[in-house]
């Protein structure tokens, strides 16, 4: 069972079992001019979220945030705002201030070397050369947190990688967002009931 929750209500009771608590951060860059970039889809992927289930996000600390109940256990979303690279600050933050343990959060995010619309959970990892989990990375001094890449293909000239990252997502793109959405919510509704184990067995790959 879902259920949408207002910001004050869910962030936090103090008798609140935080080892059920969640934080699932979506990076992008914050600006009406990064808005449905590729490198956005982070931040894409959580608006979807939200209009599924209800909730709202709202202006908090170092970025806009919404809160979410799946089954009893809250659900803290972040749209860090700092620009991608300091995207760290943001998710120490609320993983402090929420006392949420580390192997409860969920980082969203890009990545290149995936073909456009593939799904992948990893639990630990290296930064890939992505500079929003390189910062996260260098912030939490670990690389043992579950991060979630949606694939956004490498179909650019060479040398044009900025431009491609930053760049909107073309017609046929477009037309498979929806459902690919749907299936990130799934995702992340499956990572904090199921765990990440049985969650990448689910989604990986597809």
């Amino acid at each position: 069972m879902l259920e949408a929750v207002t910001f004050a209500h869910a962030i936090t009771s103090e008798n609140e079992d935080s080892m059920k608590k969640f934080l699932v951060a979506g990076l992008g860059n914050i600006g009406a001019e990064y808005a449905d970039t590729r490198h956005n889809i982070g931040f894409q992927i959580l608006d979807h979220l939200a209009e599924e289930i209800g909730f709202a996000f709202e202006s908090g600390r170092l970025g806009e945030v919404g809160s979410f109940r799946i089954k009893g256990r809250p659900v803290i979303c972040l749209k860090p705002g700092t620009y991608m690279n300091r995207s760290g600050k943001a998710v120490r933050y609320w993983l402090d201030k929420e006392k949420i343990p580390l192997e409860n959060l969920l980082v969203v995010t890009d990545d290149l070397n995936l073909p456009f619309g593939t799904l992948r959970l990893k639990t630990k990892g290296s930064d890939g050369g992505h500079n929003g989990l390189k910062d996260i990375q260098q912030v939490l001094g670990t690389t043992h947190y579950s991060r979630f890449r949606f694939g956004i293909g490498a179909d650019y000239p060479r040398g044009q990688q900025v431009d491609f990252v930053l760049g909107t997502w073309d017609d046929a793109e477009q037309k498979a967002m929806r459902e690919r959405l749907e299936r990130s919510s799934e995702l992340i509704r499956s990572f904090v009931l199921a765990g990440p184990s049985r969650t990448m067995n689910a989604f990986n790959g597809t």
